[in-house]
């Protein structure tokens, strides 16, 4: 399984915004790129910021290049807007619905729960992060593993999330039902894809 295993904080301070799900980020203190020339002055040119919301779009929901390319190719085909098509596809990928439900605190750690094989979709034990989930799924945490440490601490916190309205939660049952497909407002992910359209487009 190809993953990122890099600094997380680097990536925020690339994209000079907190895409990261931790308490504290390094955006906060050195909120400009990394690398020698980081403070130097940059050409914004429209390719570049296409560019950035491209790989700002990869990165928070931790897809790779070609698996983020498929995703375009495949909502280009769908009907409807293709920036939407696109963050809709990402959005229902098993990983991330585990985290949204409240059953992770960030989306690597429900993408190791899901790969750990601790999920469970329709009492059927589902170990791709990217499998699509769709309404009315049921995810659920297997029996055995729902006083592991990473299960418990987000149900701590569940309480103070904000879980979008396309999934609700059962914290005592450590389930997640996905009642609706999301929309663009309840996805709310910091992206422009109206420019990661135009950059496929050229």
């Amino acid at each position: 399984m190809a993953r990122y295993t890099g600094p997380t904080c680097k990536q925020c301070r690339r994209e000079r915004q907190r895409i990261c799900e931790k308490r504290h980020c390094a955006t906060e203190k050195r909120p400009y790129p990394p690398g020698e020339h980081g403070r130097g002055r940059i050409r914004e040119t429209e390719y570049l910021l296409q560019l950035r919301e491209k790989q700002k779009a990869r990165r928070i929901y931790g897809v790779l290049e070609r698996q983020f390319r498929n995703y375009y190719k495949k909502a280009s085909r769908q009907r409807g807007l293709t920036g939407e098509n696109l963050l809709i596809l990402l959005e229902t990928r098993l990983d991330n619905a585990v985290f949204r439900g409240g059953l992770a605190l960030t989306r690597p750690q429900a993408r190791q729960l899901v790969s750990h094989r601790h999920i469970q979709v329709n009492g059927r034990t589902v170990n791709i992060s990217s499998y699509r989930v769709e309404v009315g799924d049921v995810i659920t945490v297997k029996e055995r593993s729902r006083s592991i440490v990473p299960v418990l601490g987000a149900m701590e916190l569940a309480g103070s999330r904000q879980i979008p309205g396309w999934v609700s939660l059962d914290q005592e049952r450590r389930q997640v039902t996905v009642t609706s497909i999301p929309t663009r407002q309840q996805i709310g992910v910091p992206v422009s894809e109206q420019l990661i359209v135009e950059l496929y487009s050229k």
